[in-house]
């Protein structure tokens, strides 16, 4: 027993240490892991401590000599910001002077105190604890970007935006920031609070050309900012984050809602009595009546923003702009449109040289109320005056204005389009189908020679904007702008060839160095003579016969009108003596104008300043002539596909070929199938009412109209087209 006893204790002793043994390897396992990661913890903290170290030696040296090159507080005070610009018409009279407006400097004893506490309390309320940067602001900043996943927003302090405005510029780049940062801690190091806190206020951009407070209050309020009210100090103060947004003469509500934002800042931190802000009206402030303004100032904020691409990106030196404006015919203009507007409308027009030079531009009625421009912004539906594309499209493919067509129902692809009487004259010529506006007949057309192939002539003459190539496109669906339009036209007055508008003559600076002048654009042949003759020739009879009779001059007039679908848009666009002219009219909530048809207001305004911008020209007649290719005049189907010295000619698949033989692929939009149960979108309110239609044309003469098999009675007296496969031909 007691042998046994033995046995048992000594194995028990034995697990015993085999059990610390383990327990003891373990120990020595986890102090190695520990060790070795303490011993990496202390190797990075002190690089951690080291790159800090050297990282402040390198920004305090860095700040030190930006402190030593910045100028001192009186070069500073005598500094200016931005770039004064005299724009001059074309003949040398000044237009306008736009550039930095300083009103008087206001020391910091000057500066009402609640002018002070505004700007702090909205721009940088731990102002007077930081060192030009916020490091609790940027943390705050980048934690909600991380936590609400957006991008960390502004956190530029009051010296960050001075150190900005006054040495670099508003490039959001990592570089620019880091040597805002380092000028900014320059500025604290180098001035006093108040030294930098004056320098703002009396610097810092509020809009309207305005600098420094004294500026802005003189430009809103009339008065000088010694005068400031608390509700004026709120709304300059509540400018700086986005002068052109707040202003108060461009949207007072906006202006107002963002001084309120002011005055609950200067609540939150203490800087205004709850009860006194209580008693705050920032919309009972009286504004400065605004004079001076016009209709030129479309035409400036039109070009002025092009000096960016033709000047160099470091020039800050004073300059004279030399355009393109005739004063006489703006003033024309303007009186045009406000003389014949519909009340509560808007109106714009736009006047092109023969070279593309704009003579006249008018954005609205009121550039004061509003300055968006819509002759070079706005994208409205033309109405019939884009059937220009459709016919120019169908006198390429072989249509002359003498050409029969049939003015009957028609549906095409599920679309049937309807004259505004919902009469149909029967057979009719190319030329009074286009007079008259007639939209079954442009139907037709679009479908014959491809819907595609019309948007292809648009783009061709220089629509800009999206074009869809459904079926009602040829009715003037797609939205334009009246520019483009213009543009348009004014290609046709040059005989088919290409107009580039421009407004800058030339830029000199202020000691009459030349920095730019402006050299013709390369022109372009877009259409061959006797296209350009033909459509020459249809829009003028639509001047002497048809919708737009009532844009005579008493001189040749070539032209067409566009009214929208429930009288929304009206548009004339013409010319004469080498001057096209667009005018468009309507209301900016796309609401319907009753009355309002591009024959009626647009083309008496087209009358008016034609009548005026044409008066010191010569009478010009209008080469109508057709003188047709060959395979227009000859019989046989080799002249069908051209010769290689003639210019356009469309082949088999309907394909354009080009001088020398060179076929281009149609690369336009497709034509989607239309909805047959879908509205009618587009439908033009011109058309033509001629009493007793005439006998419908032949059953030889349809299958060659429309490319394909004869129209099928449905049996309700409605033709049915069939997309044909076969190549578009030209009307015998």
């Amino acid at each position: 027993m007691a042998i046994q006893r033995g046995k048992r204790s000594r194995a028990r002793r034995a697990a015993r240490a085999e059990k610390d043994a383990k327990s003891r390897a373990k120990s020595r396992r986890e102090q190695g892991w520990q060790g070795f990661l303490a011993r990496w913890f202390k190797r990075l903290a002190i690089a951690g401590v080291a790159i800090g170290v050297l990282a402040a030696i390198a920004l305090g040296t860095a700040v030190f000599f930006a402190a030593r090159e910045i100028p001192s507080y009186s070069a500073l005070m005598g500094s200016q910001n931005g770039q004064s610009i005299v724009v001059r018409a074309r003949d040398g009279s000044e237009i306008v002077s736009l550039g930095p407006s300083y009103g008087e400097w206001l020391r910091d004893d000057e500066i009402p105190q609640v002018m002070k506490q505004a700007m702090v309390s909205v721009e940088d309320h731990r102002f007077y604890s930081h060192f030009g940067v916020d490091p609790l602001g940027l943390a705050r900043a980048v934690f909600n970007a991380f936590s609400e996943d957006r991008q960390v927003s502004a956190t530029s302090t009051i010296t960050q935006q001075l150190a900005r405005n006054v040495f670099l510029n508003s490039n959001r780049t990592l570089d620019r920031k880091l040597n805002e940062a380092v000028l900014a801690m320059a500025l604290e190091w180098k001035f006093s609070k108040e030294q930098i806190l004056e320098l703002y206020l009396n610097k810092v951009y509020f809009g309207g050309g305005a600098y420094g407070i004294d500026s802005a209050s003189r430009r809103f309020f009339s008065h000088s900012a010694r005068e400031l009210s608390l509700e004026e100090a709120a709304i300059i103060a509540g400018l700086v984050k986005a002068p052109s947004r707040y202003s108060p003469t461009a949207d007072i509500d906006a202006a107002v809602g963002r001084a309120n934002v002011v005055v609950g800042q200067m609540v939150a931190y203490g800087d205004l009595d709850p009860a006194l802000a209580r008693q705050v009206d920032v919309s009972a402030v009286k504004l400065r009546e605004e004079t001076g303004q016009n209709s030129v100032r479309y035409f400036t904020d039109y070009v002025l923003p092009q000096l960016d691409l033709l000047l160099p990106s470091n020039s800050f030196e004073p300059i004279e702009v030399w355009t393109t404006i005739d004063t006489g015919m703006q003033a024309a203009a303007t009186t045009a449109i406000q003389s014949n507007v519909p009340g509560g409308t808007q109106g714009a027009l736009v006047s092109l040289d023969r070279d593309g030079a704009i003579l006249a531009m008018v954005g609205g009625t009121d550039y004061v109320e509003s300055n968006y421009n819509r002759a070079v912004t706005a994208l409205r539906q033309p109405g019939s005056s884009w059937k220009l594309f459709v016919y120019l499209a169908a006198l390429e493919a072989g249509y002359t204005p003498s050409s029969m067509v049939r003015d009957v129902p028609v549906t095409i692809s599920g679309w049937s389009p309807r004259n505004s009487n919902g009469r149909y004259t029967g057979e009719i010529d190319v030329r009074t189908a286009f007079a008259y506006s007639v939209n079954t007949v442009a139907a037709q057309l679009g479908n014959e020679v491809g819907f595609t192939n019309v948007a292809n002539m648009a783009r061709r003459f220089g629509i800009s904007s999206e074009i869809n190539a459904f079926p009602s496109m040829v009715l003037g669906t797609n939205e334009v702008r009246l520019l483009d339009m213009t543009r348009a036209f004014a290609a046709v007055s040059a005989r088919g060839k290409s107009v580039e508008p421009y407004g800058i003559i030339r830029v000199t600076s202020a000691d009459g160095e030349e920095l730019y002048k402006h050299e013709e654009a390369r022109s372009y042949t877009l259409v061959p003579d006797y296209v350009a003759a033909g459509i020459t020739d249809l829009l003028q009879t639509a001047v002497n016969t048809g919708t737009g009779r009532a844009a005579q001059i008493g001189r040749p007039v070539a032209g067409k009108t566009g009214t929208t679908s429930d009288n929304r848009d009206g548009y004339f666009v013409g010319f004469s003596s080498g001057i096209t002219t667009g005018v468009w009219m309507g209301r900016d909530d796309n609401a319907r104008v009753s009355g309002l048809q591009g024959g009626t207001a647009p083309a008496r305004a087209f009358a008016a300043y034609m009548r005026y911008a044409v008066k010191d020209r010569p009478e010009e007649d209008f080469d109508t002539e057709l003188q047709l290719p060959e395979w227009q005049l000859e019989p046989d189907d080799e002249f069908y596909y051209g010769e290689p010295g003639d210019y356009y000619f469309i082949d088999e698949q309907g394909n354009l070929i080009e001088p020398g033989g060179s076929s281009r692929e149609d690369t336009g939009p497709g034509d989607p199938p239309m909805n047959p149960n879908a509205p009618r979108p587009g439908d033009s309110v011109e058309g033509i009412g001629l009493p007793n239609p005439p006998q419908a044309a032949s059953d030889d003469f349809l299958e060659q109209a429309i490319g394909g098999a004869l129209p099928q009675d449905n049996g309700r007296g409605n033709v049915t087209v069939r997309r044909g496969s076969d190549p578009p031909r030209g009307a015998p």
